[in-house]
């Protein structure tokens, strides 16, 4: 199922000022994942999960060392280098859904195709295929605020996955939904990841995702305590 290296850290630290000194979210990270991959980082709060996944997605940049993702060395990619490697390659699954209330729930897939400047018919032709995949076409002319929480993130992961990105991070992603919810959305996202290849890359404390992730990277105060493969 795994292929080439998608991600590698070197001596990866990140720090942010405070007063008169500095607190240190990532202490030296050195991981690599593979294309393919079903992968989560465990933690507790401030354990720095979330700051490590901002850095892979390109949201921030290291202090020191370094993150590769997709070919790319994030810390000198320009603003606009980060958004094109974002638009391009990159979904994100967030766990406040963070969908447009005004627009419909196919106009929040579509999204994401009309940054990248897709033609009008391919993107209806990828919006209603990512619909489908999680099962939610009928629900095309709903708005948000219309659906459950847990339909909800199912649009969050068709936006994630229309342009079939290299790589999905989720940051989450079952925080704010019940146990039969969460089920549903996992049970999607690794029927994804292995119809699709697409790796998956998440970051949680939720004992329900841990059952469904191939390998799990232990965070402990930003360092990394175990690296598990299941």
């Amino acid at each position: 199922m795994t292929g080439k290296i998608i991600i590698e850290t070197k001596s990866l630290v990140k720090q942010f000022s405070m007063a008169e000194s500095f607190f240190t979210a990532l202490d030296s990270i050195d991981f690599t994942m593979n294309e393919g991959e079903f992968t989560g980082l465990i933690g507790p709060s401030g354990s720095g999960k979330t700051t490590l996944l901002n850095i892979i997605g390109s949201l921030d940049k290291p202090s020191k060392g370094e993150a590769l993702v997709l070919g790319e060395s994030i810390g000198t990619l320009s603003a606009k280098a980060s958004a094109a490697l974002r638009n391009r390659s990159i979904g994100f699954i967030f766990q406040n859904f963070n969908l447009l209330p005004v627009y419909t729930v196919y106009e929040n897939v579509e999204f994401p195709l009309l940054l990248l400047g897709v033609e009008a018919e391919e993107r209806r032709v990828m919006v209603e295929e990512a619909l489908r995949w999680v099962d939610l076409l009928d629900k095309r002319n709903s708005r948000p605020g219309q659906i459950s929480g847990g339909q909800a993130q199912r649009v969050a992961i068709a936006r994630a996955m229309v342009k079939k990105p290299r790589l999905v991070l989720a940051d989450e992603p079952t925080a704010n939904l019940d146990a039969a919810n969460s089920h549903h959305i996992l049970q999607t996202m690794k029927k994804l990841n292995e119809d699709l290849g697409t790796t998956f890359l998440f970051s949680t404390h939720d004992e329900k995702v841990m059952t469904y992730l191939k390998r799990r990277i232990f965070l402990v105060d930003g360092k990394i305590d175990r690296d598990e493969r299941v």
